[in-house]
């Protein structure tokens, strides 16, 4: 098939794209740096959309930012362009869409959960209407080299004590494997829905549930170091910490970040599983995916949700 695939520089879609690749799609790359560019600021009318659509198959959304910012605004990136996308599939009659959300966002009220809950609740009438069968896929934390959000656990794992924002320590995650996410995407758009069926929301998380301290915890035995010693930061401070990080732009740590860790970020590990009709990554084995080298090299941005615009 040929896929349009938005995002394709960024660090989920740079491994989506290999993985349809290696299932034999072609894939359309669109990104601000790919031949196909794309700019999903200003692309937000179908109009923009149609041209790009002539001779796809089906469409891949991988853009989102975990900032909002007036050069990268939310709204536009996360709702009015990715709507406008899907409006112009219908009017192409293209069938097939994968969106890529994030877990974690259902009882959310974050600028982020807002913006992304709008577009899947669009891509649901439009199922609900019948013009499309689209999947929205929400993962847990995607682990994977060039995720900034990925780089900063790593970067915590060497330290022996570890100062962390108590929703840190409690918050549940489910961490899986870049490649697992996007074996599961290439293989969802190649089966398509069931006869008689059409697709909705599919939560995707990895093996085995653990706190986000643990979790940091564990890199750090599998680069075998003994685990570390963990305190909590009292909420006042982590609030202040977060508020910090707002004024840092590349920070992947703010109060958008801090508010997300306080809501639920594990499902169903079984679903990933079918998805792939494999086993996927264990959260023990997750260090040593850093250690494979990418078929393809481009900025990754939206690294703690494991998303990216491009």
């Amino acid at each position: 098939m040929n896929i349009l695939l938005t995002g394709a520089s960024g660090f989920i879609g740079r491994h989506i794209a290999q993985s349809l690749r290696q299932a034999g799609h072609h894939v359309v790359a669109a990104s601000r740096t790919s031949p196909m560019q794309v700019d999903f600021v200003c692309d937000t009318t179908a109009e923009h959309w149609l041209p790009r659509l002539q001779g796809i198959d089906a469409v891949v959304n991988a853009v989102g930012v975990l900032r909002d910012s007036r050069r990268q605004p939310m709204q536009a990136i996360h709702t009015d362009a990715p709507c406008a996308l899907f409006d112009a599939c219908v009017q192409a009659g293209i069938r097939r869409v994968v969106q890529i959300s994030a877990l974690g966002i259902a009882d959310s009220n974050t600028l982020y959960a807002q913006t992304k809950k709008a577009t899947e609740q669009h891509l649901m009438r439009l199922n609900a209407q019948g013009v499309l069968d689209a999947a929205i896929l929400r993962p847990s934390i995607v682990f994977g080299k060039g995720a900034a959000g990925i780089e900063l656990f790593v970067t915590l794992s060497r330290l022996p004590v570890l100062v962390l924002p108590q929703p840190a320590i409690e918050a549940q995650v489910q961490p899986l494997a870049a490649h697992d996410l996007a074996d599961a995407v290439a293989r969802l758009v190649a089966q398509g829905p069931s006869p008689g069926q059409r697709r909705g929301v599919i939560e995707l998380a990895g093996p085995a549930p653990l706190t986000l301290a643990a979790f940091i915890a564990s890199l750090r035995e599998q680069a075998g170091k003994r685990a570390p010693r963990t305190i909590g930061l009292p909420a006042g401070l982590s609030r202040l910490s977060a508020r910090m990080g707002d004024w840092i732009p590349v920070s992947p740590w703010c109060s958008q970040t801090l508010e997300l860790l306080c809501t639920p970020n594990t499902a169903d590990a079984r679903t990933l599983a079918q998805s792939l009709q494999r086993a996927p990554v264990p959260p023990e084995k997750l260090l040593a995916t850093l250690q494979t080298v990418d078929r393809e090299t481009a900025p990754a941005c939206d690294g703690a949700k494991g998303a990216c615009l491009s």
